[in-house]
C-alpha cells in the first residue's frame, strides 16, 4: 500500500478513535448518573440501561478494532490479512479501515464462530 494512502487511513482511524472515545465517555457518564431503583418498585428505565450497556460493549469492541488497525500501521502490516497474510482488498479498507482480515478470512472466522455458538446453545 502506498505511504500516502496509509497516512490517510491512519488519519481516518485516529479520528474514528477520538469519536469512539468521546462516545464511550458520554455513555459512561450517563450510566453513572442513573439512580439505583429499588427492585420492589420496578424500573421503567431498565430496558434503556441494558440497551446502553450493550451499546457500550459494541463501542469498546470497535475501539479495540481501531487500535489493532493502528498497531498494524505502526508495524508496517496494515492492509495485510492477519490470518492468511494476503493483501486486504483496498475497497474493503475504504469501507472498513479497521479491517485486519481479508473478506474470505472474515467470512471463515464468522462461520466458525457461528458454528461454535450453535454448538454451545445445543449443550
Amino acid at each position: 500500500m502506498q505511504p500516502t494512502k496509509i497516512e490517510t487511513e491512519r488519519e481516518k482511524l485516529e479520528a474514528e478513535r477520538v469519536a469512539i472515545l468521546d462516545d464511550i465517555e458520554h455513555l459512561k457518564e450517563w450510566l453513572q448518573g442513573e439512580v439505583d431503583v429499588d427492585a420492589d418498585e420496578g424500573d421503567p428505565d431498565l430496558a434503556e440501561r441494558e440497551k446502553n450497556l450493550a451499546l457500550l460493549m459494541v463501542m469498546e469492541r470497535k475501539l479495540e478494532s481501531v487500535n489493532m488497525a493502528l498497531r498494524a500501521i505502526d508495524k508496517g502490516r496494515y492492509g495485510i490479512c492477519e490470518r492468511c497474510g494476503n493483501p486486504i482488498d483496498p475497497a474493503r479498507l475504504e469501507v472498513r479501515p479497521d479491517a485486519t482480515l481479508c473478506l474470505d478470512c472474515q467470512r471463515e472466522v464468522e462461520r466458525i464462530a457461528k458454528k461454535a455458538a450453535l454448538r454451545y446453545m445445543e449443550e
